[in-house]
């Protein structure tokens, strides 16, 4: 018997795994690739939401723990996967500019804002009003991070590529038992797919489509992370990761005419240099109305647990949720009722 089977291999997935192989636990993974979110994610991690100003939820909390995170999985991984770069906000007008000097002052947002107007042209960038500094940012390469870490899996036996059959899944008095595997636990961790999930399905999983693309820009003189209506992320060799689209209605992992058109909008108001489009990427998010992760235990089987609805925030979300759901489950540490499942479901329904 095994301590945890993982359905999905998402952040949210790998981010438990391994959680429970640095507690001495035994796992197995499970995926057939049919979500994408986490492959072609921007990766970008913020601690403030810059449309409204305001703090993301525990920040703070969330980024101690996804540096050490990070740090110990690129020593394990033998790879370099957090790059940390500074995010500035381009200011349209004297306004915007106070703004955020007006949001630097509020005590939640102080370690994140810098007070310094930058003022540095970068080329292929009409910036006449200057840029405000994010601090404690970068990004996750995470589809660098994903395919190293099913390697690893791989590498130790640890993980099978098969889409899950739930009719073969029996729950049993120490456990659950999915055709010849028997676990203490099992883990859905499946994302978007979640909706195919009969034990978690009446949860208000809604799914946001984003779209992004890779740029050839040799024009756009960058070094850091610029973030507007859209990001503009530096990958190297005039390349640029930019992103992303929010589409409520589209489910579907297709890039589309209509989010092309709406990107190429976006980075024409930005920058003034000329680009080709190298790549165009599409995936279905997992968000949650409340902005809120769905992390808990089935109301009636004890065995069965979810970690999902990371939505667009998993680079920062995945280590803080995956170690509260693994505390729950081992040290009956009660999970934060912001995230707790609990909050959708009536008493004695699931």
């Amino acid at each position: 018997m095994i301590d945890y089977l993982i359905i999905g291999s998402g952040l949210a997935g790998i981010s438990f795994a391994e959680v429970a192989l640095r507690n001495d636990k035994s796992i197995l993974v499970l995926d057939d690739n049919s979500q994408n979110s986490s492959k072609i994610a921007g990766g970008l991690y913020n601690p403030v939401i810059l449309k409204r100003f305001s703090e993301v939820w525990k920040a703070q909390q969330q980024l101690i723990l996804m540096n050490e995170f990070y740090s110990f999985l690129e020593n394990k991984l033998q790879c370099k996967v957090d790059f940390k770069r500074p995010i500035l906000r381009k200011f349209f007008s004297v306004e915007e500019q106070n703004n955020w000097f007006a949001a630097s002052d509020k005590i939640a947002l102080t370690p994140f804002l810098s007070t310094e107007l930058i003022s540095k042209k970068y080329g292929g960038i009409d910036s006449p009003h200057g840029y405000g500094e994010v601090l404690q940012t970068g990004y996750v390469d995470t589809a660098l991070l994903l395919n190293k870490y099913k390697l690893y899996l791989n590498e130790n036996n640890l993980f099978q590529e098969e889409s899950f059959d739930f009719d073969a899944l029996q729950i049993v008095s120490d456990g659950i038992l999915y055709k010849n595997i028997k676990a203490k636990h099992i883990i859905f961790a499946e994302g978007f797919g979640m909706h195919a999930n009969p034990y978690f399905k009446v949860l208000p999983l809604d799914g946001t489509k984003g779209e992004l693309f890779i740029i050839k820009a040799p024009q756009l003189d960058l070094d850091v992370i610029v973030n507007t209506s859209v990001f503009i992320l530096p990958l190297g060799d005039d390349l640029f990761k930019v992103g992303a689209t929010y589409n409520w209605k589209d489910k579907t992992d297709l890039p589309t005419e209509e989010g092309k058109t709406e990107l190429m909008e976006r980075i024409k108001e930005i920058i003034t240099c000329d680009f080709e489009i190298i790549d165009h990427f599409a995936g279905v998010r997992p968000t949650v109305k409340d902005r809120r992760p769905l992390v808990g235990t089935h109301q009636n089987h004890k065995s069965i647990h979810i970690l999902n609805g990371l939505g667009t925030r998993g680079v920062m979300l995945g280590p803080a949720m995956a170690k509260a759901l693994y505390e729950n489950i081992e040290l009956k540490i009660p999970l934060d009722k912001e995230i707790n499942i609990d909050r959708f479901l009536p008493k004695g329904k699931n």
